[in-house]
């Protein structure tokens, strides 16, 4: 059996680096805790180094334009580098400090400066091309070939074709957007943390549930406070907006939560704090269309369409606005409900206001289908969740989930290794599944390493991140009480587990298009979203429940009553979505040379929310100052592949319903294979669309989608 872990290294480190923990790991794992800030410039020198010998070697006249000879030890220094600054990178994520930010922000020019000089380095450029026609090139394999024709799309859109004098500014653009994409990351994350909110008097805190108040009462000792404490966390955040029947709190809570990274927010008290992103976005708007006009595109939204499954701006603009039309007048009904509730039952007598909806939506949920989220959490504790989340896993893909103690960045951290039928391990993950200050919000699958087959045979497993926010466990009489999630975290963890398992249970040795890695982005979104169906399927809620304090399951009655809840206000919550979507798109595809600077991202938001939306936007809202998807996440002119790829997901789910109904059970492990096989195993090596095509033996169909969210 090969081993797992292999320790070989592309280059020997020099005596003053052995002891470096960004470079002894070879090809293992990282020792996280052992890294400091100090660390980081010494080995991401080094590592940037040995990749430009690595680069100057492969472009030297004397290499051979093949897989083995130039291919390969090219792979093996920036996969390195890559690593190495991964690890950085997502350590930056999830422990951030002052040293550690000031030490990753003064390398991220130099290492986004390499990796946009790889794609303007023309002797590469002409090795690949020479590979590419070359009868070597017909006996490559099938991941291979993708590679290649991948690496020259790659060098085109990287400016390797521009001339020199444009290549100089195209990669000042390059270090330009990096450094802007990090800045209003770390603003949008600065503003959140900043933010705290103290209650001394618990009459201020009628609605909130017992355990929200705990963890408040625990954040507020934390921070050395008296009293309840709240953060703009989402944990600490959205349960007041949802159950607080305080409105004076509510409205301060989303006050500063909608402001939060604008012109708008306070400073904190220093004066001197200026996490604004308004300008931010400007400047990065304009080198991206600046980017693009220099490759040859109209707008960046027809550059980011090259590596993607849609054809064209027309295309996803359609796209998006077909959909609107099809949802409005669900999302009509679902307002006109809401605002008579909240009239008729709340007697709001300024109306419905936005620091009302949840709190009314909660309520007018629990009035029709006679539960709440809070009752509803009680029956979801994190460790029989995850038994739940691996009990699918395991049935579908024929798989086996075993802990294991890996080297972690923190306490909460939990590491879990793969096995297939024969007990070989194929693939590691980390789950770190609780909010705490320095770490970014939101939830995400990331690549800690990719499934590689190495030049000596071995194979290298992938291993995988998996990050959410959860509420952290809290102490209840001075007992540490089990952690308990909603169902929407639930969805989230299954929807991360998804990414995951396209990432770990890739069969493919290339590393470039093994796992997600050269997936199109709008397809991307496809096996995690997928996952998330489990999460309605009574077969898999009564394995994964136990009520915190009875150990019982969920009852049938209650689940019916999720079942009928689970499109409640579907209609509205779909808009919202098209509406981020088409101002990201339109963000991109609408800036041009007659309209530059045009209308901010701020007014565009507002013209397209007042056509397609039926919540009014609040005038002090400044969401799209937090719109870390597209100005720090990378989808930039991709957030639509969220609702593309649910095509995609509820029509491979489909499959398994349709199984269902000879089997008796979605859980149909023939199915399951099919799926794994067809689109897990294959990653990029193939257009998303030949997989789909693979599995389904047709084109996607949107009903699916439309059944399944009460839009039909």
């Amino acid at each position: 059996m090969t081993r797992t872990f292999p320790q070989t290294q592309p280059f020997e480190l020099p005596s003053s680096l052995q002891n470096n923990p960004l470079l002894s790991f070879g090809r293992g794992i990282a020792a996280y805790s052992d890294i400091q800030p100090d660390h980081i410039a010494p080995a991401i020198k080094y590592l940037l180094k040995q990749a430009q010998e690595a680069v100057e070697a492969a472009t030297n006249p004397e290499t051979a334009s093949t897989w083995e000879q130039l291919v390969e030890p090219l792979e093996d220094a920036t996969e390195y580098l890559g690593r190495s600054w991964g690890v950085i990178s997502h350590l930056n994520s999830v422990v951030d400090t002052p040293a550690l930010r000031s030490a990753y922000g003064e390398m991220l020019p130099e290492v986004t400066a390499f990796f946009s000089s790889l794609g303007q380095n023309l002797g590469l450029y002409e090795k690949y091309k020479d590979l590419h026609k070359s009868a070597d090139f017909a006996k490559l394999n099938l991941a291979q070939k993708r590679v290649i024709e991948n690496s020259l799309r790659y060098f085109r859109l990287g400016g390797d074709e521009l001339s020199d004098s444009d290549k100089t500014r195209f990669g000042q653009i390059q270090d330009e957007q990096a450094i802007l994409g990090k800045a209003f990351s770390d603003h949008v994350l600065d503003a959140t943390d900043a933010f705290v909110h103290v209650i001394s008097n618990q009459s201020e805190l009628p609605g909130l549930p017992e355990d929200v108040i705990i963890a408040a009462a625990d954040t507020a000792k934390q921070k050395g406070l008296n009293g309840w404490a709240f953060t703009l966390h989402f944990p600490s955040y959205y349960p007041v907006m949802q159950y607080s029947e305080n409105r004076k709190l509510r409205q301060l809570m989303y006050e500063a939560y909608v402001t939060r990274a604008s012109e708008l927010a306070p400073h904190y008290g220093n004066g001197k704090l200026d996490w604004d992103n308004t300008n931010n976005i400007s400047d990065q708007l304009h080198l991206r269309h600046e980017e693009a006009k220099m490759l040859g595109f109209e707008n960046y939204a027809a550059l980011s369409l090259a590596p993607k499954m849609a054809k064209s701006v027309d295309e996803v603009d359609l796209f998006l606005c077909d959909f609107a039309k099809k949802s409005k007048p669900f999302a009509e009904k679902d307002w006109q409900e809401l605002c008579e509730f909240a009239k008729s039952e709340l007697h709001l007598i300024d109306g419905l206001q936005p620091w009302d909806i949840a709190f009314a939506s909660e309520r007018l949920k629990q009035a029709r289908y006679a539960f709440s989220e809070n009752e509803l959490k009680q029956y979801f504790p994190l460790p029989k969740v995850l038994d739940g989340l691996f009990h699918v896993i395991q049935t579908l893909f024929d798989v086996k989930i075993e802990s294991t103690n890996l080297p972690t960045w923190h306490t909460d951290v939990k590491s879990f290794a793969v096995k297939n039928a024969t007990n070989d391990i194929v693939a590691y993950f980390y789950l770190d599944p609780y909010a705490r200050p320095g770490k970014r919000g939101g939830a995400w699958m990331d690549d800690a390493r990719g499934r590689r087959e190495l030049p000596n045979g071995e194979i290298q497993v992938p291993v995988a991140y998996l990050v959410c926010n959860f509420a952290p466990p809290v102490k209840v009489d001075g007992v540490l009480r089990q952690p308990t999630i909603t169902h929407d975290d639930v969805i989230t963890l299954f929807h991360e587990s998804g990414h995951g398992l396209h990432h770990l249970l890739t069969q493919v040795g290339s590393l470039g298009v093994s796992g997600i890695n050269g997936v199109e982005w709008d397809a991307v979104e496809l096996p995690s979203q997928f996952m998330e169906n489990f999460c309605w399927e009574w077969e898999v809620l009564e394995k994964m429940t136990a009520h915190v304090e009875t150990g019982k399951p969920l009852p049938r009655e209650l689940f019916e009553k999720m079942i009928l809840a689970r499109n409640f206000q579907n209609g509205y919550m779909t808009l919202r979505q098209i509406v981020m979507s088409l101002t990201d798109w339109r963000l991109h595809s609408r800036l041009n040379d007659k309209n530059v600077p045009g209308q901010s991202a701020l007014e565009l938001s507002r013209i397209i929310a007042d056509e397609y939306n039926v919540v009014p936007q609040a005038k002090i809202s400044r969401w799209i100052n937090t719109f870390t998807h597209i100005f720090s996440g990378g989808y930039a002119a991709g957030y639509y592949s969220y609702k593309w790829a649910e095509v995609l997901s509820a029509d491979a789910y489909s499959a398994f319903e349709e199984a269902a109904k000879l089997t008796g059970t979605v859980l149909d492990k023939a199915t399951g294979l099919r799926y794994k096989k067809a689109i897990l195993e294959v990653g990029g090596s193939r257009p998303a669309a030949e997989s789909f095509m693979a599995f389904r033996g047709r084109e996607p169909s949107i009903e699916p989608l439309l059944r399944h969210g009460g839009l039909a």
